[in-house]
């Protein structure tokens, strides 16, 4: 008869498994932190600063390689802007008759499609800014603000090459040179800022949703469409047809304000009489309300970015 082998039972331990606690206080004590970990918000600017000029760099590279494969190359930097100011200008200004009762009408349109695709072109940028660049993302450990910031930085350089464009014109259509140009640079700057901080909310929204870049450009038609590009706010606004409160709404627009500051600055015929009251305070509400909402709201999600 076989012999059964009994094995005496073990005694529990008395060293139970240390607690998640105890575990991370052991990494804290071994200098040891969670990985992708989002940092607090001051060490996050600390971070996105000791990274500019990698952002700057970044930018510029893209902006060399955009029409890289173009036979033209970087002209088309100029040129899509006044391509587009042309189509505007037969289908808006001839056919629709936007032109009548706007002086300088040339100048008013090529300043507001500038001005406007700056504006477009940032946030269709931001969108894509991390789901486009995934393999970037996943691959190096940096603040992912500076994506869309860089990519903000790229369109307003392109801006920058066209505003030499845009100097010829006035110029070719008699508007004078004068002290009201320096304006051009505070108003650029609100609006770089603004563009900054959309262009951020837009990342994180386009991180998660990748398809909401597919929806971007029919939102920007619409709000190129009412941010008076291609006719005048002023003009429409001394009309009854409309409720007041729409024209208010209209001249408060964000785009609009930017376009018509650098209307202001830049085209004398522009009067300070057709901008909205407190248009400086609005320019720089809305720059501050973005930018500093956009940017609080990207780095809430930051951890996130380039996982699942």
């Amino acid at each position: 008869m076989s012999q059964v082998l009994h094995t005496p039972p073990q005694p529990r331990s008395q060293n139970p498994a240390p607690a998640e606690h105890d575990l991370a206080a052991l990494a804290a004590r071994h200098g040891l932190s969670v990985s992708g970990a989002r940092p607090s918000l001051p060490e996050y600017v600390r971070q996105l600063w000791a990274r500019r000029h990698f952002i700057t760099a970044f930018a510029t590279a893209k902006l060399t390689a955009q029409y890289s494969q173009a036979k033209l190359g970087q002209v088309w930097q100029v040129m899509t802007p006044l391509l587009n100011a042309a189509v505007y200008y037969f289908i808006f200004g001839v056919l629709l008759g936007t032109k009548h009762g706007v002086p300088d009408y040339i100048p008013f349109l090529v300043t507001g499609v500038f001005i406007w695709t700056f504006t477009q072109s940032s946030i269709m940028a931001g969108t894509r800014a991390i789901s486009g660049n995934l393999g970037l993302v996943r691959a190096l450990h940096f603040p992912r603000a500076a994506l869309p910031l860089s990519f903000c930085l790229q369109q307003l350089q392109q801006l920058l090459f066209s505003m030499g464009a845009l100097v010829v014109i006035l110029l070719c259509f008699g508007v004078p040179v004068g002290a009201s140009w320096l304006l051009a640079v505070p108003a650029l700057f609100l609006q770089f800022t603004f563009n900054a901080g959309v262009s951020m909310v837009m990342a994180r929204m386009g991180a998660k949703t990748p398809d909401i870049a597919q929806l971007m450009p029919f939102v920007l038609r619409t709000w190129m469409y009412v941010s008076g590009v291609m006719w005048s706010i002023d003009k429409l606004a001394q009309k009854d047809s409309l409720p007041h409160v729409v024209t208010v709404a209209l001249a408060a627009n964000p785009a609009a304000v930017y376009i018509d500051l650098m209307r202001f600055a830049l085209i004398d015929s522009f009067h300070a009489s057709q901008l909205p009251a407190h248009v400086w305070a609005i320019a720089a509400g809305w720059a501050l309300v973005a930018g500093v909402g956009g940017f609080i709201y990207f780095w809430k999600a930051e951890e996130t970015y380039g996982r699942g």
